[in-house]
């Protein structure tokens, strides 16, 4: 007979998020090399929730995640913007 669903145990529970590892969105960032960036922007939108109010680091993680896509693709300066 099937455990109800309440009969999980905290072992389980831990059991399950070491399976499910860490966030895709979070291991990119973190190989990107813009974690720190990230993280700024994360407690800016914690602590103001407004991302209009983040706008440094709103720009910051952007820059840096643009320089390293250019980086990748095999450029090395900053992105240029055709006229």
């Amino acid at each position: 007979m099937a455990k109800s669903g309440h009969a999980w145990s905290a072992a389980a529970a831990k059991r399950s998020e070491e399976e499910e590892g860490e966030d895709p969105l979070d291991a990119r960032i973190a190989r990107s090399g813009c974690l720190e960036q990230h993280r700024q922007l994360q407690e800016c939108m914690a602590e103001r929730r407004d991302w209009r109010h983040c706008q440094e680091q709103v720009r910051a993680f952007g820059a840096c995640m643009a320089q390293r896509q250019q980086q990748r693709q095999g450029g090395t300066g900053p992105a240029q913007h055709p006229d």
